[in-house]
């Protein structure tokens, strides 16, 4: 990408004040015509004022030549154009001139000035010169066609050239302006992509974030009852063959669950997952544009991919069942009417009981739990307490702890604008408490 200033130090390849050398060259050939031309009319004008024939034609040769500086001070061209009409030089000079000063950035009152010094001097002289020509009978023309002729010459040699000035002038300055427009938007475009990359990127980790979160809620619930219901069925194997045989399962039946739920999760980040991108090249304005809107669609498009149904506060029972059936007694109670919630919302209720639930099983085996859930007008509150694990808990009993279960328990909640407390109780146990907005999906 590049700017209008970045484009015009690009361009600028000419000496001192030429942007290029082509204007370098027109300019100085112009010099050298107007130079050669004044040169010529200064031997005339030499004879009429009685000077020595090379200082007419010095004088024309250097007044011709000022016109090299006609981009870099157009106002002294003119005024030297104006300044020798009387001495009848500098036509070419006159035209150029006038042409570079309305083409420029002056403002148009000094144009208009300069302009009508230059129409009035060469009317002036004009009619002067036609006058005298017919004083000496070279010119036999009536008196009254005089005026008519020094008008039309002036306006000539002044208008077209003028004229044709401002139009470049604006046609140039519009150029410039539509330039610099289309550098602006095309910088905004890049920005824009460059957004939606990022609202993408975002999207992604968080997605992942989420994915993290319930793969560590599915392993470690499902594996710990796994865990303990392996550990029964080594006790009982022998004594109890009936009980054995419902407690192996009961562990089969823990394993297809996880399974099934790690399939769901695992065929999202294979959905998810971006072929290597490209190395980075110049784009066109339009594929900006294209790229862009294809970031943010793209952005949109993966969060509805990776959304992944998860579960409700229905299947709470169910989940205390399985820990009753684990060996672990659980006291549940619930308080106000039940009634459904955004899915956001009854997920991460049930993830938060279902991860305290876990923790009761890694750190206090054997321990008694409470349950407790309440529907309330504008928010849903849990808790999970236990109380300290008997002394007889069996040591392998215990489970290992990756440290991210209290962690990511609070992520979920107050991504959602709740509350979340967590800590040891009087007693010995343990308390993991989080109160949910009923409103919190639509925020």
């Amino acid at each position: 990408m590049t700017t209008t200033g970045d484009s015009g130090a690009a361009a600028r390849t000419g000496p001192w004040w030429w942007e290029r050398r082509r204007s370098a060259a027109l300019d100085v050939g112009l010099g050298v015509v107007s130079a050669a031309e004044c040169g010529a009319e200064g031997v005339e004008f030499a004879r009429d004022a009685g000077l020595p024939l090379a200082v007419g034609v010095v004088f024309g040769v250097l007044a011709g030549a000022t016109l090299v500086l006609r981009r870099r001070w157009p106002i002294a061209v003119v005024l030297i154009a104006v300044a020798i009409t009387p001495a009848q030089m500098g036509v070419l000079m006159t035209i150029v001139g006038l042409y570079t000063l309305a083409a420029s950035e002056l403002p148009r009152r000094i144009i208009g000035a300069l302009a009508g010094m230059s129409l009035v001097g060469t009317l002036i002289v004009t009619m002067v010169r036609a006058n005298q020509d017919i004083a000496s009978g070279d010119l036999r023309i009536g008196e009254g066609v005089i005026p008519f002729i020094a008008i039309s010459t002036s306006l000539g040699v002044t208008a077209p050239p003028l004229l044709l000035g401002l139009y470049v002038g604006a046609r140039r300055r519009l150029m410039e302006s539509l330039r610099e427009r289309a550098d602006s938007l095309e910088r905004e475009l890049q920005l824009l992509a460059e957004r939606a990359e990022e609202r993408a990127e975002w999207a992604r980790n968080e997605e992942r974030t989420r994915i993290a979160r319930d793969m560590h809620d599915v392993v470690a619930h499902r594996v710990s009852l796994m865990v303990v219901h392996a550990a029964a069925l080594q006790a009982v194997a022998r004594k109890d063959p009936e009980k054995a045989v419902k407690n192996a399962a009961l562990v089969g039946d823990m394993g297809r669950q996880a399974l099934t739920e790690l399939r769901e999760m695992l065929g999202v980040l294979r959905a998810g997952e971006a072929p290597p991108k490209p190395a980075p090249a110049p784009v066109p304005l339009a594929a900006v544009a294209a790229a862009a809107a294809q970031a943010a669609s793209r952005a949109g498009g993966e969060e509805a991919a990776e959304a992944v149904e998860g579960p409700c506060l229905a299947e709470l029972d169910e989940l205390v069942d399985q820990s009753r059936a684990a060996g672990m007694v659980v006291d549940m109670s619930v308080e106000g009417e039940s009634r459904s919630y955004a899915a956001d919302v009854e997920e991460t209720a049930y993830r938060v009981v279902q991860e305290a639930l876990t923790n009761v099983f890694k750190h206090a085996a054997g321990a008694k739990a409470y349950v407790r859930l309440a529907h309330r007008s504008a928010e849903i509150a849990m808790q999970v307490e236990n109380g300290p694990p008997p002394e007889t808990a069996p040591a392998d009993a215990r489970l290992p702890s990756g440290g991210n279960g209290l962690v990511g328990m609070k992520e979920r909640v107050t991504a959602l604008g709740g509350v979340f407390v967590s800590g040891p109780t009087d007693a010995g146990g343990f308390r993991v408490s989080a109160v949910l907005p009923a409103g919190a999906a639509g925020a």
